[in-house]
């Protein structure tokens, strides 16, 4: 039902198709519901909460709440719009329905002039109601002072609180109130609205128009409302697509097609190529960002098999052509992409240059790799089946046998225990990360037998890697320390390689010997369980329940100063034999050496 406006002057969409009755408010039948019922069974409560994202409806659910509350001719909770009453709520106006806006009237006085007034009856209605909108804006003070009144207010007087932030509300005030929470409007429902309001308005405007206005008011009616209003002042009838993406700055469907085609093809120059061009057509470098990650968010939906899910960048028409590129991309790359993008969106509100940033963000997502399944990869090295060739979900292709290098062997971590010998399969450490005093990888014996190749060689011609395996005794320290250091990452990494040495003290114990100073690296890993980890991974792969010991080394001894040379007191002139100076003055000028005293006098001393 349109609102009637008492003013000739024109009045924006968002006001003149304000829902008038609950069965007007769209997408939020639980509420209406609710609230219909407790006026007809006569439980309506003292206060109310609504809560939810801006334009949902909070505020006008609020006004229809008081008029189904106070219209005289209301049946079943429905107010008739006709009367004095309902019209003077609608409007604001009326005397008895008092709307406090809370960002403005938030101070401790406010709410004493409110509660001196609570208590004066009703003019014309049978109920006194209170609507604070943004009620989370209160200060501390101006809740306590409303607590009481809150907690007893007078039989006739009911409050109902608007805020996007419950959060921000205090637990007090939240316990004693009835709390609704408003849901953000699905797309369809915001389009078949705007097409009600262009139909009553009397313009044509392309399906795909309004199905873009509804997507980019992002479940709000009041913003898709004044962004239609916007665009009815911008276009002429019939409205078209081109229009909306004219008046938004945005990119058609078709133009982001394009672009992320030329990512997932790894074709760099034609991306910036692509990206150049929508800048260069009116596309605003913050919109096209905004849609490139919704893009790729509707990539990781149809990637993770979630076709249900409506899409956010581009209509339900072009979901073949996103479903093609997530099935080529694969759903690890996709993530990666998405995280690059929302990193890239994030700098670009601090800094100048945020068209560089967002072409450096493409050209990273254009030249990233199908990302392997690592749980994959684990289970395949875990049976001994080495470093297959694995791809991400819907790579484009298997990737060929790598061929490595017999000089410098790399082999996947394995178990290997066979005739009561546990040994542990490990790569060539690097410098940089070997304990001081431990021997390089190269200087330690390695045993390489047919017998642990893996299955299928005698009738494979595929080259395969010969396994380099170090048995769990002294002198295999650095092989087996430097892949340890490989499972481990970030923070426990960093402290792991504070170790300086340890050693193999027996059969089954390993010492571990922190430098010097560095008891919070030892306290790290007590607390965080590294050591229990680095046992799990020791018994992985050798078969062994090794108990690990740790300790920091004590600081080296400092070197003594050397005692200045004593002066001897009985000859001043053996004392002074070895000064050139006071010799040269005794050449000059004769004389003897009577007695040597030192100059203790402040160095910053005037002369």
């Amino acid at each position: 039902m349109q609102e009637a406006s008492a003013s000739p002057h024109y009045t924006v969409l968002a006001r003149r198709f304000r829902p008038q009755t609950f069965a007007d408010v769209i997408g939020q039948q639980h509420v209406a519901q609710s609230l219909r019922n407790a006026i007809r069974t006569n439980r309506v409560a003292h206060a109310y909460l609504f809560t939810g994202a801006r334009g949902v409806g909070k505020t006008s659910t609020a006004r229809i709440f008081a008029k189904a509350l106070n219209c005289p001719q209301a049946v079943d909770g429905v107010p008739c719009n006709e009367c004095d009453i309902c019209r003077a709520v609608s409007a604001g106006h009326d005397m008895d329905v008092l709307e406090i806006d809370g960002a403005s009237n938030r101070g401790i006085d406010d709410i004493r002039s409110l509660r001196a007034n609570v208590n004066v009856k009703s003019m014309r209605t049978k109920h006194k109601l209170y609507i604070i909108d943004e009620v989370h804006m209160l200060t501390k003070e101006a809740f306590n002072a409303l607590l009481k009144t809150l907690e007893e207010p007078p039989p006739n007087v009911k409050f109902v609180f608007c805020t996007t932030e419950p959060g921000k509300v205090p637990d007090t005030i939240l316990s004693r109130c009835q709390r609704f929470d408003f849901s953000t409007i699905q797309t369809d429902n915001i389009a078949g609205r705007l097409r009600e309001i262009a139909a009553q308005e009397g313009y044509e405007v392309a399906p795909d128009a309004l199905e873009l206005v509804a997507r980019r008011a992002a479940g709000s009616m009041r913003d898709s409302q004044s962004l239609f209003d916007q665009l009815l002042a911008f276009g002429q009838s019939p409205i078209t697509v081109e229009d909306v993406h004219r008046l938004l700055g945005t990119a058609p469907d078709e133009r982001l097609i394009e672009l992320f085609a030329a990512v997932v093809d790894r074709r760099s120059d034609t991306v910036l190529a692509a990206f150049d061009r929508a800048l260069a057509d009116g596309v605003q470098l913050g919109e096209l960002m905004d849609q490139s990650l919704h893009y790729v968010r509707d990539l990781m939906v149809i990637a993770a098999g979630a076709e249900r899910l409506p899409l956010a960048s581009v209509s339900e028409s072009s979901r073949a052509p996103l479903a093609e590129q997530a099935g080529r991309w694969g759903l690890e790359t996709i993530l990666a992409g998405m995280e690059i993008l929302a990193e890239a969106k994030l700098r670009m509100a601090r800094v100048p240059y945020g068209r560089a940033i967002a072409e450096l963000a493409l050209v990273r997502l254009s030249r990233l790799e199908d990302l392997a399944d690592l749980e994959s990869l684990i289970e395949q090295m875990r049976s001994g089946n080495g470093v297959a060739a694995a791809t991400a979900p819907g790579s484009r292709g298997s990737a060929a046998p790598s061929t490595v290098s017999p000089a410098r062997p790399s082999p996947p971590p394995q178990s290997a225990v066979a005739g009561g010998n546990a040994s542990a399969v490990v790569s060539d450490p690097d410098a940089s990360e070997r304990p001081g005093g431990l021997p390089r990888a190269a200087e330690l014996p390695e045993k390489k037998t047919a017998e642990q190749a893996p299955p299928g060689l005698a009738g494979d011609a595929r080259p395969v890697q010969p396994a380099v395996q170090v048995d769990f005794r002294p002198g295999v320290e650095a092989k087996l320390w430097s892949y340890l250091l490989s499972r481990f990452q970030d923070m426990a990494r960093d402290h792991l390689k504070m170790v300086e040495s340890l050693a193999i003290s027996g059969p089954n114990h390993l010492d571990l010997s922190f430098r010097a100073g560095y008891h919070f690296s030892k306290q790290y890993c007590d607390h965080h369980g590294i050591f229990d980890r680095l046992q799990q991974i020791i018994r992985e792969v050798t078969g062994r329940e090794v108990r690990i010991s740790s300790q920091v080394n004590a600081p080296a001894p400092e070197t003594p100063a050397e005692p200045a040379p004593r002066v001897p007191e009985d000859d001043p002139e053996e004392a002074a034999a070895g000064d050139p100076y006071v010799q040269q003055v005794k050449a000059v000028f004769g004389g003897r050496i009577v007695k040597i005293e030192t100059n203790l006098a402040p160095a910053n001393r005037k002369e």
